[in-house]
């Protein structure tokens, strides 16, 4: 392993490596030099030179080293971690297209869930709206909830009273008491789940934010450690399913994917009533997220 003195002894070089490292020293100096001390809670002083934070404010609030820090603005050749990437952008008050742009800097995965991704546009959002009251979601291969409708935010559970890092159907599914209560085949479905989360996640093994929520659910749910130790595999494909719902009562109806690219991609989920009973549930269900 290298000491920080051989770290800091690299040549800063040539390559694409190098200029990756250039632009990610560039971003961080211009994004701390237009973070006011005020913004992240520290005192002005009377004495302070520096635009906007100093290098050391940036490292104390983001639990690095200052003479690491430093480095990275210095275009060392350094490690960075996922964790130290998302301390540094949550200490910069990075907006969700900084932080994209800092973790592409850096040739790293983000391990949280975005709330926006590039197939999610104002126009899918209009659409999702517009298939109520059947309930819609965007969800990437990973099983986040990146949009969803009305509709949807009430099926399952109160999903907007859901922490964004939580919106996740496997984790939902698995660890969240009411979600699982309202799955009418809860076994099955759980057993299904992982089952297709272990088919997708065979082409995104090496990536943090995969392996990370590996890690969590196995941490969380011993069902669902029993079920991923059994090593079944299986495709997406139509499916039609019950669910009880708390303020409507039980729904039968068909899920689709519709895949917005690439089927290693995000899709928008739909659920379509299989009888007259269920349709009219899901307008009464629409009505009362949309009274909320």
């Amino acid at each position: 392993m290298a000491t920080m003195a051989q770290e800091a002894a690299r040549p800063v070089g040539t390559g694409v490596a190098a200029i990756r490292r250039h632009e990610l020293a560039a971003f961080l100096r211009h994004r701390r030099e237009h973070i006011t001390p005020e913004q992240v809670g520290l005192p002005r002083g009377r004495r302070r030179r520096t635009p906007g934070l100093r290098r050391e404010e940036v490292a104390h609030l983001s639990a690095v080293g200052v003479t690491w820090y430093t480095w990275l603005e210095q275009a060392r050749d350094i490690h960075v971690s996922v964790q130290v990437l998302d301390a540094l952008a949550r200490t910069l008050l990075l907006d969700p297209s900084e932080r994209a742009h800092l973790f592409r800097l850096a040739d790293a995965v983000d391990p949280t869930p975005a709330t926006t991704c590039p197939s999610v546009t104002p126009a899918l959002r209009a659409l999702l709206e517009q298939v109520a009251p059947f309930p819609a979601c965007v969800q990437n291969s990973r099983y986040d909830i990146l949009a969803h409708n009305s509709t949807y935010g009430l099926l399952f559970c109160d999903l907007d009273a859901v922490p964004p890092e939580d919106r996740n159907c496997m984790i939902l599914c698995y660890t969240n008491e009411e979600w699982g209560s309202s799955i009418v085949h809860l076994q099955e479905t759980r057993r299904l789940m992982a089952a297709r989360f272990r088919a997708s996640m065979a082409g995104h093994l090496a990536e943090p934010a995969w392996k990370m929520l590996l890690k969590r659910l196995r941490a969380e749910s011993p069902e669902f450690r029993e079920a991923w130790d059994r090593h079944e595999v299986v495709s997406h494909r139509t499916k039609r399913k019950e669910f009880r719902n708390r303020y409507v009562g039980r729904l039968t109806v068909d899920h689709t994917d519709l895949w917005l690219g690439p089927q290693t991609g995000p899709r928008m989920v739909t659920y379509v009533p299989a009888d007259e009973e269920s349709r009219e549930r899901l307008e009464k269900l629409h009505k009362v997220a949309r009274a909320r």
